[in-house]
């Protein structure tokens, strides 16, 4: 992966390296992955470069790190920060309304209506004017990150449409190289905690869920980006650690990883090794380096691989569905 394509150096000013040509025309990214045909097209694409190599650089630049690690902390990050959080304080003017149980809240769909007519205002604010010719191709992704209006449900399908927002962030010059650690603990974070907030609120469905057998109902990459964190932390290890609820109480707040597992012992009831088998599984491999690999593998497999999510993924002129120019 040529990360230079995703991820620019060097300021030329405080704000934004401009990385694109001058002339670069944005658009409104759009399906394009119709058929289960298509899906040769995708894994051979610009767009699955850009974004597999997006989510391998961030699991380096966290290995070994906790969330509470002094990291550089960027005027745009702390933009990016209060944009998330005027959405997620947006929660609390939508109540879920009463009605039975067994469906997704309604409500929802309010807010997610607010979110979209608010969402170039957003932008407007966290990006440097010199941007805000980007802004109806990458509020886009903005507004596919948080759910289905429709179903009323959320998955992982979402959650990469809020990495590739990310993504879009750097190949505008609006995030820069020494943000990578900012992204993941403070940006990718507070978009963890809208997602569950949300989930919670307004009881929502997961989108097609793969009952246990799957990795978890809602989310995956904090997995990834969460066990890289614990590769050589000597107080979880070995990684079976994460399972023993003194640990996951002690260590949540520092490691993705485990607040993801906190999460779900709070959401879901019954014995761990039933409701969530995958995850019990992978608790008896030897190290986290194993687990990290394992995890990107299966990301690829289960998740990139798969015509149903794939076929909602948008493509625009920053994550393109052409084919990846080979290098020689």
């Amino acid at each position: 992966m040529n990360t230079e394509s995703v991820i620019g150096d060097g300021a030329t000013s405080e704000n934004v390296t401009p990385l694109l040509p001058i002339n670069h025309r944005f658009l409104e990214p759009e399906r394009a992955v119709k058929s289960i045909t298509d899906m040769a097209i995708w894994e051979k694409s610009e767009a699955y470069m850009e974004y597999t190599g997006f989510i391998a650089t961030l699991n380096e630049a966290i290995k070994s790190k906790p969330l509470s690690v002094d990291c550089k902390i960027s005027e745009n990050i702390i933009k990016f920060g209060h944009m998330l959080d005027q959405i997620n304080d947006l929660i609390n003017e939508f109540p879920p309304i009463e009605q039975p149980q067994r469906f997704g809240n309604t409500t929802f769909r309010d807010w997610l209506a607010k979110v979209k007519v608010n969402s170039t205002q957003y932008l407007q604010d966290a990006l440097d004017p010199k941007l805000h010719l980007a802004i109806p191709e990458i509020k886009i992704y903005l507004e596919e990150s948080f759910g289905n209006a429709t179903r009323i449900d959320y998955g992982t399908g979402h959650e990469m449409a809020f990495i590739m927002f990310l993504c879009c962030l750097y190949k505008i010059g609006s995030l820069q190289h020494d943000d990578h650690v900012a992204t993941v603990f403070i940006l990718f974070n507070k978009y963890l905690n809208i997602a569950r907030k949300l989930q919670q609120t307004y009881r929502m469905e997961p989108a097609g869920s793969h009952g246990v057998w799957s990795l978890d109902d809602y989310q995956f990459v904090p997995f990834i980006w969460g066990s890289s964190q614990l590769i050589d932390q000597p107080r979880i290890y070995p990684p079976a650690k994460f399972l023993e609820d003194d640990i996951i109480e002690k260590f949540s707040d520092d490691y993705m990883f485990l607040s993801c597992i906190k999460y779900i012992k709070e959401v879901k009831k019954g014995p761990f090794a039933e409701h969530s088998n995958q995850l019990w599984s992978i608790s008896a491999v030897g190290s986290w380096a194993k687990i990290n690999q394992g995890l990107i593998k299966m990301y690829k497999k289960e998740v990139l691989a798969k015509f149903p999510v794939i076929q909602h993924v948008l493509f625009g002129s920053l994550l393109p569905i052409r084919r990846f120019p080979i290098q020689h």
